[in-house]
């Protein structure tokens, strides 16, 4: 994770909260008062953001001392610390909301991570994540991902080429759009294409595809199709694929699966903070 870029969106998160003061905190508590708060999962999963407990604190008080139980990617139990942090009370009452927020949702990311590639079990396919991620939240999940043991795809427009349906409507054609492109990208730019037909794959590996996906399609679909692909060229599949039918494709033969719900539909694992006395 970019630790720079860390810190400059934690202040960013401090900033809309605090806004020019705590003002329930500041009036209760004199800078001086010192104190201890403790982070407890308080259901199942896999623990993420070590680095936002740490680098949040220190944001607000480099003084803070901070202890961790359980680092990103291990697995957490109801009851189970995860960190203390002690200092400021100003500074912990200030910082715990942000700090929460976000390794709940990076906890819960790893851990729908976790649960997809156990149910999964493939020794050759790999899970990876996709671009529906929350904006100004990337970096943060993408990470998640990895914590619960996935694979990052590509990190935005600017990294990778990817042909979707929609490209190719307007372009005319799989072949207009791959031989456009690559007059212009690097050598080390991989071009993918979705492709939802046969002849479609046959039309993106004649035009010089790296990556083929195969988009909403069945597990019988691609383990036929995939006799096309040489092995040189990397395989996807992607869309209609959830933890209740991903076992399904365990077999089909690709590098990748590529599940959306992985960032967009998380559901946060419940964590909270107590004084620790």
């Amino acid at each position: 994770m970019n630790k720079l870029k860390l810190k400059k969106q934690l202040e960013s998160f401090f900033i809309e909260d605090i806004g020019e003061g705590d003002i329930t905190t500041d009036t209760i508590f004199p800078s001086s008062k010192k104190g201890e708060i403790v982070f407890i999962a308080k259901s199942n999963g896999i623990f993420c953001g070590r680095d936002v407990i740490e680098t949040g604190f220190q944001l607000l008080d480099p003084t803070m001392e901070i202890a961790f139980f359980k680092e990103d990617g291990e697995t957490v139990e109801i009851g189970e610390k995860i960190a203390t942090v002690a200092g400021s009370v100003v500074n912990l009452l200030k910082g715990e909301r942000v700090v929460l927020n976000l390794i709940q949702k990076m906890s819960g990311i790893a851990t729908i991570t976790n649960q997809a590639v156990k149910t999964l079990n493939s020794v050759y396919t790999k899970i990876c994540d996709t671009r529906k991620t929350t904006p100004g939240l990337r970096m943060l999940e993408k990470y998640a991902v990895t914590k619960g043991g996935g694979y990052n795809h590509r990190y935005g427009l600017y990294d990778a080429v990817m042909i979707k349906d929609n490209h190719i409507s307007f372009a005319g054609s799989i072949t207009d759009a791959v031989k456009t492109v690559k007059k212009s990208i690097g050598h080390t730019v991989k071009v993918e294409v979705e492709t939802e037909t046969k002849e479609q794959v046959l039309e993106a590996l004649e035009a010089g595809a790296d990556i083929i996906m195969f988009d909403n399609r069945k597990p019988d679909e691609i383990k036929e199709w995939i006799q096309l692909v040489p092995e040189t060229v990397i395989t996807e599949a992607s869309g209609g694929i959830t933890l209740d039918n991903l076992a399904s494709y365990r077999d089909a033969g690709v590098d990748f699966i590529s599940l959306g719900f992985l960032t967009h539909s998380a559901v946060a694992l419940d964590i909270s903070v107590k004084v620790n006395f």
